[in-house]
């Protein structure tokens, strides 16, 4: 029987009820004759605080309220791929054929397509014991990608039955004897959305996420299962650097979040995501993508829930035994949020009006990121990456989500306005950046890729360093006054950064490089350095080097597609001889 209690109160997307004394914190609730859905955030008594996921206008106290008994929960199943969901994952397509182009509110539509079957393919026999997280069968969900149908997590005994065929997501596939009784298996399960999903052991992770933006697999690269964020002032390119992420990078599902920013950018992400070639198989990038879309014109509410409904997607596909990436763009409309649900339920505020426990909610979620070994009796490890952009208001790094979540993360991608100005894209400030994966990583890369790569690295990172401080000698005497050397230090840390780290996500060459190629790039860049410096001083007038035309070869070797990275080297044999024709040159006007 539905227990039912009435409103007393409506404050925006806060509405409280009384007699709830039967209800718990974080149930889902029907609000009003109209079905509103909301979550309650807080207890007092019989008096329950309910945030609500859908517009409140019109409603007044003495409507009621139903409690579910169920915390806000997503369905796992085939059909999340290639899928947009609003912050509480209902499915917008949907939405939009049962009411058109805007939500309406009260409008019920299951998040899993219930009338599309789906072909299961059995890989467990009757009598076999199973346990939580097993993979009882897969679905194939498009050209892509294998979807694993896992036994739920707390369920363990043997095999009834199982057969293969055409069944809908809620249809019973297999059926498990346990201690409990006779457990029927479906294609779908549920899992609450603020709870993290178990897993056997986390993980240290080890291997590079590669994605193929130079600055960031160069200098700052993130780990398959790390963490990273992206803080930046408006028009730095936090969403270009998040969508390039979300193309490009080397995992296997994407989980992209789009919370609190404009309409538009979700567009532009729904407009590329079909158009854009998946590298790996040729099919449409959105094939192993999962969007959920919660736009700065929705509910300020559902703003709170959609990171958790993103993160515990990924979870899914993690424990699956897949690579996911997840990106949150933006973690400080996420914090709005909670501000604005926190100030209504008249909490003690912190730094800038932020709840006191904003560092907390920010370590819960960033900690569900990780390598981890998955439930099951077979061996499998999944890897959940999680990149948060944060928007401080003008910029302002010190302000508290900004600070909160460098706390947290182990990677800081910071934008800079002044070379977002200068069309240095991407923005990321190479003094101010930092990586603390780069031991690990770097070690890595040495083995698989180059042995080279650390030392590059460090060699580039050094020269950026000393051009910021030769820098600061020309704004006080000027260019002219440098030495030679210095004036050549200046030339080359100028081609790493227009070169090299300077990439045009819209050019279809130049918007991946693979790790290879990076390693080429930089040590032609940086072998062009070293032998003007022999050059120099040997005698050869620097004005003669920084003439040779092979330095317009060098600029362009990005445009150079993957597949003739060798041409690379014939840039740097034919700079190598062009050099050496000068050096022998100025040695013989001496003898």
């Amino acid at each position: 029987m539905e227990e039912t209690g009435r409103i007393v109160k409506v404050s925006g997307p806060l509405v409280i009820a009384e007699g709830m004394g039967h209800a718990r914190i974080y149930d889902v609730v029907r609000v009003s004759e109209k079905q509103l859905i909301g979550e309650i955030i807080e207890m007092r008594g019989d008096m329950a605080s309910i945030q609500v996921y859908e517009e409140t206008s019109m409603l007044g106290p003495g409507e009621p309220v139903v409690t579910t008994g169920e915390p806000l929960s997503v369905e796992l199943g085939p059909g999340l791929l290639e899928g947009m969901f609003d912050g509480i994952q209902r499915p917008l397509n949907a939405i939009r054929a049962a009411a058109g182009d805007f939500i309406e509110r009260g409008v019920s539509v299951k998040s899993l397509d219930r009338e599309k079957k789906w072909e299961f393919v059995p890989l467990k026999n009757v009598g076999d014991a199973v346990e939580e997280g097993d993979i009882i069968g897969t679905v194939q969900e498009n050209a892509v990608m294998e979807h694993k149908i896992l036994v739920p997590i707390g369920v363990k005994g043997t095999l009834k039955n199982i057969t293969g065929g055409s069944y809908t997501v809620d249809s019973t596939v297999a059926a498990v004897a346990t201690d409990k009784g006779e457990r029927g298996l479906t294609l779908m399960q549920k899992w609450p959305v603020r709870k993290q999903r178990p897993s056997k052991q986390k993980l240290s992770p080890d291997a590079p996420m590669i994605t193929g933006q130079r600055v960031v697999d160069t200098f700052f690269p993130v780990t398959k299962g790390g963490t990273a964020c992206v803080p930046g002032p408006f028009g730095s390119g936090k969403t270009v650097i998040q969508h390039q992420l979300a193309k490009w990078s080397d995992v296997e599902i994407v989980v992209y979040v789009g919370c609190g920013e404009r309409g538009n950018e979700m567009t532009d992400v729904l407009n590329e995501f079909p158009e854009l070639k998946d590298p790996k198989s040729g099919e449409p990038l959105m094939k192993r993508t999962v969007l959920i879309a919660n736009t700065s014109n929705m509910p300020v509410a559902a703003r709170e829930a959609s990171i958790y409904t993103g993160i515990t997607i990924g979870e899914y596909f993690r424990d699956m035994g897949y690579s996911v990436a997840l990106m949150a763009d933006s973690s400080s409309r996420w914090a709005e949020a909670l501000r604005e649900m926190s100030g209504r339920l008249e909490e003690m505020p912190g730094d800038e009006g932020y709840p006191a426990y904003l560092g907390s909610r920010l370590s819960e979620f960033y900690e569900r990121a990780g390598k981890f070994s998955c439930k099951g009796a077979d061996e499998r490890v999944g890897t959940l990456t999680a990149i948060g952009a944060v928007s401080p208001p003008g910029g302002d790094l010190s302000e508290p989500v900004t600070q909160a979540t460098l706390r947290i993360v182990k990677v800081f991608w910071g934008l800079d306005a002044d070379l977002a100005y200068r069309r240095h894209f991407p923005a990321i400030n190479w003094l101010n950046s930092y990586s603390l994966y780069l031991d690990t990583i770097s070690a890595w890369i040495d083995k698989n890729i180059d042995g080279r790569f650390s030392k590059l690295r460090l060699k580039a990172m050094t020269l950026l360093q000393e051009e910021s401080a030769l820098n600061e000698i020309v704004r006080l005497v000027g260019y002219d006054a440098l030495s030679e050397p210095d004036q050549l230090k200046l030339e080359v840390a100028k081609s790493v950064r227009e070169d090299y780290l300077q990439q045009n996500s819209f050019d279809e060459t130049d918007s991946y490089t693979s790790l290879a190629k990076q390693c080429k790039m930089l040590d032609l860049v940086l072998a062009f350095g070293d032998e003007a410096k022999k050059a120099l001083d040997a005698g050869v007038y620097l004005k003669k080097i920084l003439a040779l035309k092979v330095r317009d070869q060098i600029a362009r070797a990005k445009s150079i597609p993957e597949g003739e990275i060798s041409k690379i080297e014939n840039i740097r044999s034919e700079m190598l001889k062009d050099i050496k024709k000068l050096t022998d040159e100025e040695a013989g006007e001496d003898a």
